[in-house]
């Protein structure tokens, strides 16, 4: 799908009212054009993922009820469990007050887990606020072992977010 046939199916932004109290949806897509979405899981609530979506991952999300994201790092579109089966199924689809956020409700195939590390959450750890001594900050793992092993689901392929 071009960008020309995409962005047509989305409102011009025309006013403050139209976009905060109206009823079409007029997304506000950063200069990339690109707009982050937070995936959580549709039964608990946790947060799964941070994506990122440009106006051809919306329709298709919208299209088929199920969540594609916009890689930036791989330049291309992700329709989310393609390779490793683990579809995100969406059972609401939300935008803020502004439209300038997505926020996915989905139900996961498979293990439940959204994480390419293998982790069912990619926010796997946290970090304890307070004064540090030797200035080194450190993270605490919140999960205690992976969902599945990211090499049985995706080979040895390089990580495309790796340094």
């Amino acid at each position: 799908m071009n960008n020309r046939a995409t962005l047509a199916l989305f409102a011009a932004r025309v006013s403050i009212e139209q976009v905060e109290e109206g009823l079409a949806l007029a997304p506000k897509f950063d200069a990339d054009g690109l707009i982050p979405c937070i995936t959580s899981d549709a039964n608990t609530g946790e947060v799964l993922m941070l994506g990122y979506m440009n106006g051809g991952a919306l329709q298709q999300t919208i299209a088929t009820g199920e969540a594609h994201y916009w890689s930036r790092s791989r330049q291309c579109l992700w329709h989310k469990g393609a390779t490793s089966g683990l579809i995100q199924e969406v059972v609401e689809l939300r935008i803020d007050d502004d439209q300038d956020a997505i926020w996915l409700r989905v139900k996961v195939a498979g293990s439940g887990a959204s994480c390419h590390v293998g982790y069912r959450s990619c926010f796997y750890r946290s970090v304890e606020p307070g004064d540090y001594p030797d200035g080194a900050v450190r993270l605490a793992f919140t999960e205690s072992e992976k969902s599945f092993d990211p090499k049985d689901v995706y080979g040895d392929a390089p990580n495309p977010t790796q340094l």
